[in-house]
């Protein structure tokens, strides 16, 4: 009996926590485009929904990190989200922390392809969303073109 009282009065007041109504927090602005992304650099192809644009995306947005390829380098650029703010259009503008610089042989200097080719400098990008799976990176000469998101069947 005295482990069914002792039951009752440790379990009631945890059971009380386990729905106290709280509302889900929401997600960052840019909860959207998080996903492996084709296209941008050349116009994007039919197969979005292929394995093939999984195994060579283009751009991959994650809550804290942008990668995006370049065409002379096997690696992803990686850049640093900072701040993420919502446009009046519905679209995004991408704030990065300073890229690191590029050892050379005369000294440190900005890496070529540490942004995306577009105005207002390397650390910031800015989002257009043309539908549910397509995007445009606005005044941004390296990526010219849209990109689609990649997507399972």
């Amino acid at each position: 009996m005295r482990r069914w009282v002792m039951l009752l009065v440790l379990g009631l007041p945890l059971s009380a926590t386990l729905d106290a109504g709280a509302q889900p927090r929401p997600g960052p602005p840019h909860e959207w485009s998080f996903g492996a992304w084709t296209g941008g650099i050349f116009p994007p192809g039919d197969g979005n929904d292929t394995p093939a644009c999984f195994g060579s995306p283009v751009v991959i947005f994650t809550r804290d990190v942008v990668m995006r390829a370049t065409p002379l380098d096997v690696a992803y650029r990686q850049r640093n989200i900072e701040t993420v703010a919502g446009t009046p259009n519905g679209g995004l503008e991408f704030r990065f922390t300073p890229a690191p610089p590029v050892m050379s042989a005369i000294g440190p200097r900005p890496a070529n392809d540490a942004g995306f080719g577009c105005e207002g400098g390397p650390n910031v990008l800015r989002v257009e969303r043309r539908g549910p799976d397509e995007i445009v990176f606005p005044n941004c000469s390296e990526f010219p073109s849209p990109l689609k998101r990649c997507v399972t069947k």
